[in-house]
């Protein structure tokens, strides 16, 4: 029998570019896992050039059909990668234009940054390839440079739009907003609007909300629950519903056209592609209903209800009796890591306690702070049982509701506040504000994201903030201490009774009325409360 040659496996078309002088990039033809393009930011579907070299660190094998199944973090478009290293513009005919990458030569995101690499065509700083005339700090972005003579299908108005290729100052009629930059117009009906409103996509999918969004034009498309005043439920500030936005119907999710077209709020996925169903899971609503115990006991009052009053949970190998009696030693539930009180189930064997509450927390929720459904875990899968929780930023050792996708991470009290919260410690309704925001925390003075924001007042609170136990004890103090929300007199001078430091009167602290005893915050519940 005449032995077959083994086939050579042809060798992917490849090519140097300026942005990566390390390793050629390789051409792949249809690749499917979205993610950001290194050129241009926007969603990368179909032809790609990517680095196979770099992966997050990691060197890969030499194999063309990994592609696709990998997060490649040097991938581009095919026409990024092509894009001319120079050029002549209408905008800045005097000099020709040269290719740079803002990201390498400005890599730290400042403000100052932003502001040498606006381009002066979307007026923004995208952090994406831009063709600049370095005697003239005049800046193009790659995008905004190959926009065509005639805009055919853009989702903002019925009939084609054309650049009018000079710089000037105007309202644009589909966002409102008085803007500097190239007016698209329409001669039929004296429609103009901006470059940045001129390409938004009719859809779009952002990271905090499980449905995609559409582009409305004003409320008279949709019928608003609340027509009068609405706010964008991912930076909590007005919207103006009269211009253009982004809506969610089946949940009434308004947002900012910016807020929702910034591509760090965005999720990339290929909407293309994206079914009305995908992203619902089958098991949710089954698992609101799930409870995450079985009752081994029950015990009928005198109206009638059942109370289980010995069950075996899904967190614990032991069975756990129902207690209503008060612990005196400042033990704290496995599952939130507070303090613990009645009603409260234990484990007769060993120190494990766990709210009533926690108990019956669902075994799946979905939480307006992320996209994908979140399961519960009575322990991290990370060192120690440890995990940090993405709303506080703390640390935390007890139950986690967990994105087995994304690594995304809930402690129990985080979890149960949704996007709306009303607080003791403030008059008005508090809104969520999913993105970074420029406002600190009113009760602590952190900057920390995401926080919630008062729609009547300045007032911001932050997640760390919002979960302070009403009441707490410290040690072998006699009382329990009450959070305060205002200064306990007028004297003008206010100090902790622990640390003995001044505090800021401004700030909510623990005060014992029974013995005139305040502290803050930090010294009553310690460094690292959330860890048991």
């Amino acid at each position: 029998m005449r032995r077959l040659r083994k086939m050579e496996q042809p060798q992917p078309q490849q090519l140097l570019h300026f942005s990566h002088p390390k390793h050629p990039l390789l051409f792949y033809q249809d690749y499917r896992d979205g993610g950001p393009c290194w050129g241009c930011q926007e969603s990368v579907y179909g032809p790609i050039y990517y680095c196979e070299e770099c992966t997050y660190g990691r060197v890969v094998p030499r194999s063309i059909g990994n592609v696709g199944k990998r997060q490649w973090p040097y991938k581009h478009h095919k026409s990024c990668v092509e894009a001319p290293l120079g050029l002549h513009h209408p905008l800045h005919p005097i000099h020709p234009l040269i290719l740079f990458d803002e990201k390498t030569h400005y890599p730290e995101d400042e403000e100052e940054d932003k502001q040498k690499t606006k381009c002066q065509l979307c007026n923004e700083s995208r952090r994406q390839y831009t063709y600049r005339c370095y005697r003239c700090d005049f800046n193009l972005h790659a995008t905004c440079a190959s926009l065509p003579p005639t805009i055919e299908s853009s989702q903002v108005h019925h009939h084609p739009l054309t650049p009018f290729w000079k710089w000037m100052s105007f309202t644009c009629d589909f966002c409102g907003k008085e803007v500097k930059g190239i007016p698209n117009l329409c001669a039929l009906c004296s429609y103009c609007v901006d470059n940045t409103c001129a390409s938004l996509p009719r859809r779009l999918q952002v990271l905090v909300h499980w449905h995609p969004l559409h582009l409305i034009h004003s409320s008279l498309e949709v019928e608003l629950h609340q027509s009068d005043s609405r706010f964008c439920q991912l930076c909590a500030q007005k919207v103006n519903t009269n211009f253009g936005f982004y809506y969610c119907s089946r949940c009434d999710f308004v947002a900012h056209l910016d807020c929702a077209a910034d591509y760090r709020n965005r999720d990339n996925i290929n909407l293309q592609e994206l079914k009305v169903e995908e992203n619902e899971d089958p098991e949710l609503d089954q698992s609101f209903n799930l409870v995450a115990y079985e009752v081994k006991n029950i015990k009928v009052v005198e109206d009638g209800t059942e109370i289980a009053t010995e069950i075996q949970h899904f967190s614990h190998g032991h069975d756990l009796k129902l207690s209503d009696y008060e612990v005196l030693n400042n033990e704290k539930c496995n599952g939130c890591i507070q303090a613990i009180s009645p009603p409260f189930y234990s484990c007769v064997n060993c120190s494990f306690f766990l709210h009533e509450s926690c108990a019956r927390l669902p075994r799946k929720k979905r939480h307006p702070l992320h996209l994908h459904t979140l399961t519960l875990f009575p322990k991290s899968p990370y060192w120690q049982n440890t995990f940090w929780c993405d709303a506080c930023k703390r640390p935390c050792n007890g139950f986690t509701y967990w994105c087995v996708t994304c690594n995304f991470d809930l402690d129990i009290p985080c979890s149960l506040i949704s996007n709306i919260l009303t607080h003791p410690g403030h008059e008005h309704r508090l809104l969520l504000s999913s993105i970074e925001s420029k406002r600190n925390c009113s009760c602590c003075d952190s900057k920390i994201s995401p926080i919630f924001c008062c729609t009547t007042c300045d007032f911001a609170l932050d997640f760390k903030c919002a979960t302070l136990p009403q009441i707490a004890r410290y040690k072998q103090h006699e009382h329990p201490f009450t959070l305060c929300y205002t200064a306990e007199d007028d004297s003008g001078e206010y100090y902790c009774d622990i640390c003995e430091e001044e505090r800021d009167p401004k700030h909510w602290f623990y005060y014992c009325a029974n013995c005139d005893y305040p502290a803050h915050t930090k010294c009553i519940l310690g460094k690292n409360p959330n860890l048991k």
